[in-house]
Parts: C-alpha cells; sequence; structure tokens
C-alpha cells in the first residue's frame, strides 16, 4: 500500500518528514550540497501562487520582507570570484532560460553572446537597441542567484513562509539576473511593486531580456536549424566551456558531471 503520492515527476514523499528528488542535474545538487539525488526534509504548505490572492495585505507584505531578507542573505555570500558565471562549485550552469543543457563556467563577456545567440557587440545596437547594448557590455558584480524565485517555489502555511524550493537554476550571475528571472513568467502585479520596493531594481537589465527573448527566444541553448529572411543558420547550441572540458579530459572521471555528460553525449 502507497501512503504517499508523487509530489512531481520526479519528486517523492517517502516518510512523514522526508521526501527524495531525483535524478537532479549537477548545478542543483551543488547548490544544496548533496549527491545526485536530494533528500529533504518534507515541508508542509502550499506553492505562494495559489493562495496569494486570498492573502491579507499584511501578510502579502511580511512574504515580502521575509523574501528580501534571504536574497539579501543569499547575495551577500562571497563570490569565489567576480565575473564569473557558473554553479555553485564553479563547473558548468544550468538554466531554463537558456536550454536543458549546461554551459560555462564563463566570464560575463561570454556569458552576454549566449543569451543573443552570439549576435557580434558591434551589431547590438542595430539589431536590438542602446540598451542591450549597454547592458551587455557592463561589468555586473557577481552575486549567488536561486535564478528561478517564481511565487510556485515558495512555499507558504498559514500566511507564512516556510521554503524556498527548486534550485535547479541556482550558481553565480551577474547580479541583475535574479531581477530578470523574477519577471520570467508573469505573476500579480502587486507582487512584483512589494518586491521592488525592497530590493534593488535592475529596469534596464529586465529590458534588454525582454529584447533579446523578443528577437531570439528563450531556448537559445538546444541546437537548431533556423531559416530567417531567406538566410539558413546552424546554431550549436550551448555545451560547457572548451577549458572545462579539457581539464577533465583523459582522466577516470566517476563523479556526478561524468553521469551529466554521458546523458547529453558530451565528452570529457
Amino acid at each position: 500500500m502507497k501512503l504517499f503520492k508523487p509530489l512531481d515527476y520526479r519528486t517523492y514523499r517517502v516518510s512523514w518528514n522526508c521526501v527524495i528528488k531525483g535524478p537532479c542535474q549537477p548545478p542543483e545538487v551543488e547548490a544544496v550540497r548533496n549527491d545526485i539525488y536530494i533528500e529533504m526534509p518534507f515541508v508542509r504548505g502550499d506553492p505562494l501562487d495559489p493562495v496569494w490572492h486570498g492573502l491579507s495585505q499584511e501578510a502579502r507584505e511580511a512574504i515580502a520582507s521575509e523574501i528580501t531578507e534571504h536574497l539579501t542573505t543569499l547575495r551577500q555570500v562571497p563570490p569565489p570570484a567576480q565575473d564569473l558565471v557558473a554553479s555553485a562549485y564553479q563547473n558548468p550552469a544550468h538554466d531554463s532560460r537558456v536550454s536543458n543543457r549546461f554551459f560555462g563556467p564563463c566570464t560575463q563577456r561570454e556569458f552576454h553572446p549566449l543569451l543573443r545567440t552570439h549576435l557580434p557587440e558591434d551589431w547590438i545596437r542595430s539589431v536590438l537597441d542602446e540598451n542591450t547594448e549597454t547592458v551587455h557590455t557592463k561589468q555586473y558584480k557577481t552575486v549567488f542567484t536561486h535564478a528561478d524565485l517564481a511565487p510556485r517555489n515558495i512555499m507558504m502555511r498559514n500566511g507564512r513562509l516556510t521554503a524556498i524550493i527548486d534550485w535547479g537554476n541556482a550558481g553565480w550571475y551577474p547580479e541583475y539576473w535574479e531581477y530578470t528571472k523574477m519577471h520570467y513568467k508573469y505573476f500579480a502585479e502587486d507582487w512584483y511593486e512589494l518586491i521592488e520596493r525592497r530590493l534593488p531594481c535592475y529596469e534596464a537589465g529586465l529590458d534588454a531580456e525582454r529584447a533579446v527573448i523578443a528577437r531570439y527566444g528563450d531556448d537559445i541553448g538546444t541546437p537548431a536549424v533556423l531559416h530567417r529572411e531567406g538566410v539558413t543558420r546552424h546554431r550549436e547550441g550551448s555545451k560547457p566551456a572548451k577549458e572545462w572540458l579539457a581539464a577533465r579530459a583523459g582522466r577516470p572521471w566517476t563523479d556526478l558531471w561524468s553521469l551529466a555528460l554521458a546523458n547529453l553525449k558530451i565528452e570529457a
């Protein structure tokens, strides 16, 4: 007899107080410092999105303040290096905005071209706009980022925040990335207003993201053959940095990354 139903297609409640999630991608495992399957305490509650509209204004203010406190603490963690885009342990990153593939570790000057499918820097203004050119050529502070702080990943019980879940996109990113990813899927307008009153806002970064996505879409890391205005272009997609792969080449690795690379048919 089964006591518990699966929470989703790869998250299973195995006791009254414990859930198992997996197989997990390496960046998520690194973010929570665990193994290929993540054992976590079972947190009672509901995601924020279905309960938000039933909360009082006072409760909404309290939740926004708690989120601000947690994000502020997260962003104060010293990075291993500035100008870094990578997983928690400085390995390749993963972000659903790019694709279900890995990229990096890399610098911001390598990350931004990936977002615009390697459009040359001197074409940004004419193909996209001046603001995107400014954002994609600016140097930002590196901070640790959840990168998927949507209300579905904020767990609530009795009007209080109990957990922030799903760290699959977490890693080191430019300081504006948390803000732009919070807007990746639209939620209630007052949610954004409450958060923006408490945290640094990066409207220029958000506008640049919207311009890039409007032009190229949001799955730019998947290999594809593109046809546009009579021109055919082969998009290679994203994969771990050549330097990172070279450092692993020829070694008898049996770690989590070996399994992840094998699943993607990428040779180390």
